[in-house]
């Protein structure tokens, strides 16, 4: 034990220090009570139908002959269901046994503790599987890449000296440069002389044979005693505790890099945040997680890469903005005091007449986002997200080629564990009602056996969104009494930051209830998912994604979309205001407009989602879910027997860490995200950089996660990233039409050009404010609704407000409503519905300007890279030429045996004609011996490998018997 101990590799192995750990199962034992006696009553703790050395056992019994020992004596399980249980474990680690795979147990010396089974897997069972599985591998054959010439080549160099800093320090990342490339088929036990096995202990890699293991483990049945089908339904059904493959040692650094195993690789230059600024190390990643975790960091990868362009303009415009911001004519006419627009009040009675001037900050603010600029920004970040899912496809299509992953074949997958319990009920319900019980044949679940489930997803979801519009109708409400109740105030500094507060207090009360329902809404879409009963894990996963998303999703955005498109729109106007309650008025947007405030809104979720849920949750839930396992453990664990630390293998190590529960919240958090960068950008270009910030310590913490705080996955095949492809490309056509609509319904940059281009005499923004103003009598204002202490005196006769926005303005100019001197007083102008053809058209115009351009980026680019393409061309034609040149050696290995024996049988032939005929030439001197026609040589039959080799094992002997009696 202390040899393993010192040496970490051992650790890794069974008893005997040789045979691989490949996958450990853990369940959980209980004794009844324990006896005294030797240690020979113990029963059997190592089964296993490999070679096991034996001297192991016979120097344990002789070091312990004499000492008495203290043996748990199994003398019953101490209820029914613990029996059924040690049964169907028997039955399934025979059935494994019989596949190929051998056992190590673990000595059961407690009370009751967790046991650790050990599976190994022997080259025959490994070759057999990746026959199976159509594992692909490097063969013998290669060839040289074509190197380029001229500018090209002096570019790439200079390029590569430029990214030198920034690569990581793994072997297996400069073996990429390398001019050499290895072809690669799939594996074969006829063709073991294509590949290059150097040693069959290390030809698979570890995350390889880790996953045939569990692809056995999935198929195994224990249809005996419990008409179950694999691990998933076993561990579901509390026969296991939980099944996983080991990692490669410990993460720490243990000397040189030379000797580092893939984890200390993975911890050094990816998962820690001093190597935040270098590439992710992609084909280590896939080696060691498998190629579905590979392909979700390379999409992290990409995407965060491509933010930074984004994140370069975003900040461009927002300077623009902010330079631009002192020769803005609107905003500096809302600042001038000498113009004194007296505005409508903000609420009844208590709120007094206010000068627009003092809405001078809101004006500037918002220009900061509000800018022609920002029109280019939308129409850019529309494109960007096209070039983003098109460079997509294009990494994803390399990453396919370079991982061996073309021409993959789907996998058959195996039924879930509650598909496999409920089709077992019915088929046991259909046995008791029919007569003929050998009629039940294959049994399927149909649209009535999920109705119910059906039925109950769609109240629940619509359930869901009457609650998140709940949520958000609350904030509304609060906002409407908390703004009534500071206007009432007699301190002037409490009136005066009433719309401060009131939007930041009500953004961090949002932030909350996204923060709160987004745990419910995950907890719950599980929930909804298992109830459909989905037949493989695939369909579980896909159903599950869609409707998490659709409820995180609005969740999420449905604050966003109030301010955005909805808020201020059903106000009213003086004198017909819209109640809540028949008290409260409904809320206005500020006198900037709409813009600012959904850019608070936006920017404050963003962040709070980002650095509270995706980095606090992620780092401080995962140790606490630690920290109730082990004390959990410490109270089941008996008192009298504490486990010593030195003697913790690597099983016992990986068991403690926190099992891996999919990628699916991972991809979740930045699909979200991606929502927040592309839906609303054109109200908050920083979003982009915001998004990298957050990107590059995402990466990092999710590194670390996976490489110390997380169980080994298993390594799954996949050529793609799934329905979220799909999702993103949902998102990006979406965000056209939301962008749209942003610019064109709440900002300022429709009236602007309406104003400019039709209406200003000069041709400038000059006169914009009063355009945007109407006249309002303030005795049509309806009782009780009046200010009852006004500053400005009782002969105001006028007042102003913004109609299409319902904000109080200034007194006396004419706007989108008509004059209370008109023949139609208070309804809407020609001007307003000039202004709403205007933001329609730009509605329409824009949407296919840039869904126009967004289709012509994708046919420019293709999706199969020009390289990739010419090298699997050349690959196919190299894989023929080989296998012809095989079977062309084969044909002529055959025929000169063939020829050979052909030669023998000829002279043994003249050796017997030269017997027979000497003593002819004895008795008869003159006489010529009689010559025999030779008979006609029989063409010989093309015969397969297989056939020579069992023609090469006869007997010389019984071939020439054979070919003479012929």
């Amino acid at each position: 034990m202390m040899d393993m101990d010192q040496d970490p590799r051992k650790r890794l192995c069974f008893a005997d220090g040789r045979r691989k750990v490949d996958y450990v199962l853990v369940y959980h034992y209980r004794k009844r009570s324990s006896v005294r006696g030797s240690p020979s009553q113990h029963r059997l703790s190592i089964i296993s139908n490999g070679s096991y050395p034996l001297g192991v056992e016979e120097k344990d019994q002789e070091g312990r002959k004499d000492e008495p020992a203290e043996v748990v004596v199994d003398v019953g399980p101490p209820d029914p269901a613990d029996g059924e249980k040690i049964m169907i474990r028997e039955e399934f680690e025979g059935n494994l046994k019989d596949a190929g795979l051998e056992i190590e147990h673990d000595k059961e010396n407690k009370a009751h503790g967790h046991a650790f089974i050990r599976l190994h897997a022997p080259w025959q069972v490994l070759s057999r599987e990746a026959e199976f599985l159509k594992i692909k591998v490097p063969t013998k054959k290669s060839y040289e890449l074509r190197e380029e010439k001229g500018l090209a080549a002096t570019m790439n160099e200079v390029w590569r000296k430029l990214n030198q800093p920034f690569q990581p320090k793994v072997p297996h990342q400069e073996q990429e440069h390398s001019r050499t490339k290895f072809l690669s088929h799939c594996f074969s036990r006829d063709k073991l002389h294509l590949y290059n096995i150097k040693s069959k202990d290390t030809f698979f890699d570890n995350a390889t044979r880790s996953r045939i293991v569990y692809e056995i483990l999935r198929r195994t049945a224990c249809t005996r005693t419990c008409q179950t089908m694999g691990i998933t339904t076993l561990i579901a059904n509390g026969v296991y505790d939980s099944a996983f493959p080991l990692h490669d040692g410990d993460f720490h650094p243990s000397g040189q890099a030379e000797g580092k195993n893939d984890r200390q690789l993975l911890h050094d230059e990816w998962a820690r945040y001093g190597a935040f600024y270098k590439y992710q190390p992609v084909d280590l990643i896939r080696k060691y997680f498998g190629e579905k975790i590979g392909l979700y960091f390379a999409w992290l990868g990409v995407y965060t890469q491509l933010l930074i362009p984004a994140s370069v303009v975003g900040i461009i415009v927002f300077f623009y903005g902010w330079a631009t911001v002192e020769t803005n004519i609107p905003s500096q006419e809302m600042c001038d005091e000498d113009q004194n627009f007296t505005m409508c009040p903000l609420c009844d009675r208590a709120c007094d007449y206010w000068h627009l001037s003092t809405a001078c900050g809101t004006a500037r603010a918002s220009h900061l986002f509000d800018n022609p600029a920002t029109v280019f920004f939308a129409i850019f970040m529309s494109l960007w997200a096209a070039m983003f899912l098109e460079h997509w496809k294009r990494r994803q299509i390399s990453l396919n080629y370079s991982w061996d992953l073309t021409g993959m074949e789907e996998e058959e997958e195996h039924p879930r564990p509650k598909y496999e319990t409920i089709l077992l009920q019915k088929r046991q319900r259909k046995k008791k009602n029919t007569k003929n019980k050998n009629e039940t044949g294959h049994e399927k679940l149909t649209w009535r056996d999920r109705l119910p489930g059906y039925l109950i997803n769609i109240s629940s979801i619509l359930f869901m969104f009457g609650v998140t519009c709940s949520a958000v109708f609350s904030v509304i409400i609060y906002r409407i009494t908390i703004s009534a109740l500071m206007a009432m105030s007699s301190d002037p500094e409490v009136k005066s930051n009433v719309r401060v507060t009131v939007t930041a207090t009500a953004v961090i009360i949002n932030l909350v209830v996204i923060l709160i329902l987004d745990e419910i809404y995950g907890m719950v879409a599980a929930w909804l998912t298992e109830l459909e009963i989905p037949k493989t894990e695939t369909n579980f996963e896909e159903r599950l994604i869609l409707k998490a998303f659709l409820l995180k999703f609005m969740n999420a955005y449905a604050p966003i979309f109030y301010v955005a498109f909805f808020k201020g729109r059903f106000a009213g106007r003086p004198g017909d205001y819209v109640y809540v309650f028949n008290d409260y008025r409904m809320e206005e947007c500020a006198p900037g407009g709409c813009l600012i405030e959904l850019c608070i809104q936006l920017s404050i979720i963003m962040l709070g989602k980002q650095l509270i849920q995706n980095n606090v949750f992620e780092i401080g839930i995962p140790k606490l879910k630690k920290l109730c396992r082990t004390l959990k453990d410490k109270e089941r664990a008996p008192k009298e027997i504490v486990e010593q630390p030195g003697r913790r293998q690597q099983w016992h190590l990986d068991y403690d860490l926190e099992p891996f529960d999919g990628l699916t919240p991972e991809y979740m958090e930045m699909i979200i995200q991606f929502g927040f960068v592309s839906l609303f950008v054109a109200s908050f270009p920083l979003a982009p950089l915001f998004a990298l910030l957050n990107n590059v310590i995402e990466i990092r913490l999710d590194a670390k996660k996976f490489v110390t705080e997380l169980r080994r996955p298993d390594a799954i095949r996949a050529k793609d990233i799934g329905i979220w492809y799909n999702i993103l490309s949902g998102l990006g056509k979406f965000s056209v039409i939301i962008n749209a609509f942003v610019i064109s319904f709440t900002s300022d940059f429709i009236p602007r050009l309406v104003y400019q281009y039709m209406y200003s005499e000069t041709g400038t923004m000059h006169g914009f404010i009063n355009h945007t103003l109407s006249y309002f009598n303030v005795s049509n204002f309806k009782p009780g609704t009046v200010p009852s202490i006004s500053s400005l005196g009782k002969d105001i006769t006028f007042c102003s407000y913004w109609p299409d926005k319902c904000l109080p303005l200034i007194i006396w100019y004419k706007d989108y409503r008509e004059p209370p001197w008109s023949t139609e007083p208070y309804q809407f102008s020609k001007q307003y519905w000039s202004v709403l053809a205007a933001r329609l058209g730009f509605v329409i115009l824009f949407q296919n300007l840039v869904i126009t351009m967004s289709m012509l980026v994708a046919w420019v680019i293709p999706d199969v890279p020009k390289n990739i393409s010419e090298k699997l061309k050349k690959e196919k034609t190299l894989l023929v030429d080989v296998f012809l040149n095989e079977e062309k050696e084969k044909l002529q290995l055959i025929q000169s045996l063939f020829s050979r024996d052909l030669t023998q049988e000829q002279q043994e032939e003249l050796k017997v004609s030269d017997q027979t005929s000497l003593p002819l030439q004895q008795t008869q001197p003159g006489q010529l011996p009689p010559t025999s026609s030779p008979a006609p040589r029989t063409r010989p039959r093309a015969a397969s490998f297989s056939q020579f080799t069992r023609q090469m094992s006869m007997s010389p002997r019984s071939d020439i018997t054979q070919h003479t009696a012929v």
